[in-house]
């Protein structure tokens, strides 16, 4: 019964996650969003200290419950684990705990929080591998069948779906995701939750809360007979059926070895083990074994970086937009890369952004796509090849769970200044084809472009643009609508501190 319960909890959890990733239309978020929110390394990035307080009273009464129903990236590797099982049944066996490798991946993640490194960050938070997985592997699949729907649609006279862009967003981002779905499908299929107990820094985290976890796995020393399944069927690899012990500091209450006891033995309680009496001398030893485990220190010392981390990164406000499509364009080389309206600064977005991708996903014109710069590998920035930021959207400030991108109304974002634009002559139409054009200034949401007469002298030569570099907010629309092939002759520099203008 526990067990159905936990994998009807878990399949509903990594279904509506998956659709936060999935749905460009933007309902998913409004109802579920909150489940991006209450991911323990976003919520910690973000200093939502009430979610994270709530994840380990969580963990303190119920175990590491979170990393089976909450974690999507668990509960994935929970089906592979389950496919494993169904080509092989009792496959997995007890195995010692690796404290020393859990606790200095929980340091290395630590340091990387504290020097601002985002892309070891992102390599190693499991909510944004997750969703790395979903946008660049199962999202163009996604969108492939909403276009055949639409195709169907449009011949049945009916607008029920409508055509979306499938592009390729970052090839690095690609790679990663592959990889690490890989990786973790075999880990996952021949040894359960391999990854979960020695790489995860979250997993370490609340494995320390969930030794002292007040309901457990408990086994009944009375009843077991020593048949060892429960250890041949537990994912985590943390029950010892000669002892009859069980390392809550790794066990996932998954329930399986419940379900597969036979004798009633295993019960989730809140009592505590008794010791067993058919082998005091090896249970005296997992005791004494316990007293000496230094992971106590190792743990405080390495929460303790993290929370100094997390709490030593904050800052300000955000920017404006528009609409188009126009293909070809190639991206200039800009000298500051831009971030999107509500990061404050690229300081900022670098120290809390774990590259899930969520803000990619949602972005309704194509402006936000990952880096590929080593510092900030697979963080969000914008470019403007394929649209530019519309003034009204301000999406991607609402879906980021991480702090990395802060809420902001579409007011602020008008008067916030992301870039400015930089205007090339060797590329104008007016110059190089003699034609009127003034796309750029026709089409600013803040009127910072002004058309004037190339030769001062002569009011009746052609117009050429000039930039109020204190007016612009950097938006990209002119940049985004100029007809200048293949590069544009205005285009945005960003800003490493935003300001409001």
């Amino acid at each position: 019964m526990l067990k159905r319960l936990r994998q009807t909890v878990a399949l509903a959890v990594i279904v509506l996650i998956s659709l936060l990733f999935l749905d460009f239309t933007g309902t998913v978020h409004g109802w579920f969003g909150w489940l991006a929110k209450i991911q323990f390394l976003p919520a910690l990035l973000a200093l939502n200290f009430l979610v994270v307080a709530g994840l380990i009273v969580f963990t303190l009464i119920f175990g590491r419950l979170y990393c089976s129903v909450i974690c999507p990236l668990g509960i994935m590797q929970d089906g592979f684990g389950w496919l494993g099982r169904k080509a092989k049944k009792n496959r997995y066996r007890y195995s010692p705990a690796k404290s020393v490798l859990r606790y200095v991946m929980l340091a290395v993640m630590a340091v990387a929080i504290l020097l601002g490194l985002g892309s070891l960050v992102a390599l190693l938070a499991p909510y944004s591998a997750y969703g790395r997985i979903v946008q660049s592997l199962l999202s163009p699949l996604w969108q492939w069948g909403n276009n055949l729907l639409a195709v169907w649609a449009e011949e049945h006279d009916s607008y029920a779906f409508a055509n979306v862009d499938i592009w390729m967003r970052g090839g690095v981002t690609l790679a990663v995701a592959s990889v690490t779905l890989v990786v973790l499908a075999v880990l996952a299929w021949r040894n359960g939750r391999t990854y979960c107990n020695t790489i995860c820094p979250v997993g370490t985290v609340l494995g320390f809360f969930s030794r002292f976890a007040w309901l457990r796995p408990v086994i009944d020393t009375s009843k077991c007979n020593g048949c060892g399944l429960c250890a041949r069927n537990c994912k985590a690899a943390c029950i010892d059926s000669k002892t009859h012990t069980i390392d809550y500091s790794r066990c996932v209450d998954c329930m399986d070895c419940l379900e597969k006891c036979h004798q009633g033995a295993i019960s989730y309680t809140h009592r505590r083990p008794v010791p067993s009496t058919v082998k005091p001398v090896a249970a005296d030893a997992a005791a004494v074994s316990i007293k000496a485990d230094p992971s106590r220190r190792q743990f405080l010392g390495a929460t303790a970086a993290i929370a100094v981390a997390a709490t030593a990164k904050a800052q300000e406000k955000t920017v404006d937009g528009g609409l188009a499509v126009i293909v070809d364009k190639k991206i200039p080389v800009r000298h500051t890369r831009i971030v999107p309206p509500g990061a404050q600064s690229l300081r900022n977005m670098a120290s809390h952004c774990t590259a899930c991708q969520l803000c990619v996903s949602v972005c309704p014109n194509g402006v936000l796509r990952p880096s590929t710069d080593m510092l900030t590998l697979m963080q969000p920035e914008s470019s403007y090849e394929r649209g530019y930021c519309r003034p009204e959207c301000t999406k991607c400030s609402e879906v980021c769970p991480a702090g990395a991108i802060r809420p902001l109304t579409v007011a602020d974002k008008s008067a916030t200044q992301i870039g400015h634009a930089v205007w090339v002559k060797d590329n104008c139409v007016p110059l190089t084809d003699g034609v009127e054009c003034g796309n750029c200034a026709r089409h600013c949401p803040v009127g910072a472009i002004t058309m004037v007469a190339s030769d001062k002298s002569d009011p009746e030569s052609v117009k050429i643009p000039v930039v109020n570099t204190e007016r612009c907010i950097g938006c990209g629309a002119c940049e985004n609508l100029c007809p200048s092939r293949p590069f544009s002759a205005i285009y945005v520099e960003g800003h490493e501190v935003h300001r409001t203008i």
